[in-house]
């Protein structure tokens, strides 16, 4: 579950780290009242989009009066921006940040992430801030510093002073440093945070810290305990899969040409890396998971006939906990109420197999059955060259 840069803030402050006073609006009609909350007349508008880039993108402008803020912020409302993390299609933007300059004397890189390798959080810096940590972590990966930390602890003295001493911080800075840190380690670990990145935390012209852009994940599996932060737990979903999760299952878009409904997150990579063995592409992969019913496998297939790049379509389920039957009754269903489009091939394979294939064979429709994943998938790829 992703935030936005103001909802990312606003849990920032509960802890009074240095954030920026700043102000979410929707429209340029909002920007006097908003200068006026934040006395001043100088500052930036910041594209409210969840995409790293918007800089770059035109999504990030400097203003130097009333007048300029107005222009960038309606020019922003409703474009779309597109960065090198969002490719061709972009983000819609339907909010923006307003807040006051900022004095910035020296950029620094902070974030804290899930080292999976560690299986441990891991403080990642850099005095590199204010660019892309790709690059960095490519070209002068000396100048990035991870450290492991603690899990359900605070983090202590010396492992704040070994980060202040790396970024090249003045001594005078390192209790400063070290709260705005343990700050963020707090708002990481109470929000069930996947990655909470600042980019830059700054030294400002009064000899001080600020954090001026943040990035915040949220593990997908605490959504149900971390609404109220204001996250959208769909962002960057299709409409398909925000469909098949109400469902409970997982479909992902790919650039293929076949359809592809199977039960197992296994069975998908098998079925997938066949189909490319034999020439083709996968268009997608819908997961049924094991406890689908007659109803949700109706369901998948109108799904996965949605895909407008979808030539063939192959169904390859073992039966285990879902019986074969089950699937041949769904498929069944949903063929007569979409309509078959494409070709359809099905293999299954396990509990009730030989009911389920019967019930296929009886109903008449016009589905091609394979004997094995190899066979459906080559007949799937000759189906496209047909």
């Amino acid at each position: 579950m992703k935030l936005h840069e103001y909802q990312s803030k606003a849990l920032l402050a509960k802890k009074n780290l240095p954030v920026p006073k700043g102000v979410k609006i929707d429209s340029e009609k909002e920007v006097p009242q908003a200068l006026k909350a934040l006395n001043t007349t100088r500052g930036v508008v910041k594209a409210q989009a969840y995409t790293g880039g918007r800089g770059k993108a035109g999504g990030v402008k400097l203003f130097e009066n009333e007048t300029e803020a107005i222009a960038f912020t309606k020019a922003m409302v409703g474009m779309t921006l597109v960065t090198h993390q969002t490719g061709p299609q972009g983000v819609k933007v339907e909010h923006i940040l307003i807040e006051g300059a900022t004095d910035i004397v020296k950029e620094y890189y902070v974030a804290i992430l899930i080292d999976r390798a560690a299986a441990a959080p891991v403080l990642m810096i850099s005095p590199d801030g204010g660019m892309d940590i790709e690059a960095v972590a490519e070209n002068t990966p000396e100048r990035i510093l991870k450290l492991i930390l603690p899990i359900d602890q605070a983090l202590d003295k010396d492992l704040c002073n070994k980060a202040a001493d790396f970024l090249g911080l003045e001594t005078a800075l390192y209790d400063e440093f070290a709260f705005v840190i343990r700050g963020l380690y707090e708002v990481f670990t109470e929000n069930d945070a996947m990655l909470l990145e600042i980019n830059p935390l700054v030294l400002t012209g009064d000899h001080h810290l600020s954090i001026i852009d943040c990035k915040f994940d949220i593990d997908d599996n605490a959504t149900y305990r971390q609404l109220e932060s204001g996250g959208n737990p769909n962002a960057e979903k299709t409409k398909a899969e925000i469909e098949a999760a109400q469902w409970g299952m997982t479909y992902i878009a790919l650039d293929g040409k076949i359809g592809c409904m199977v039960n197992g997150a296994g069975l998908a990579m098998a079925t997938m890396d066949s189909i490319k063995h034999y020439g083709a592409e996968p268009a997608n992969f819908l997961d049924v998971g094991g406890s689908a019913n007659e109803e949700a496998v109706a369901k998948a297939f109108e799904i996965i006939s949605s895909d407008p790049n979808v030539e063939c379509i192959l169904i390859n389920i073992f039966g285990g906990i879902m019986k074969c039957d089950t699937i041949a009754k769904g498929i069944i269903a949903a063929v007569k109420t979409v309509g078959l489009k494409v070709p359809l091939v099905v293999r299954l394979e396990g509990t009730n197999v030989t009911l389920g294939q019967e019930l296929i064979k009886e109903s008449g429709l016009n589905i091609i059955s394979a004997n094995s994943l190899a066979d459906g998938a080559k007949k799937s790829v000759a189906l496209l060259k047909n």
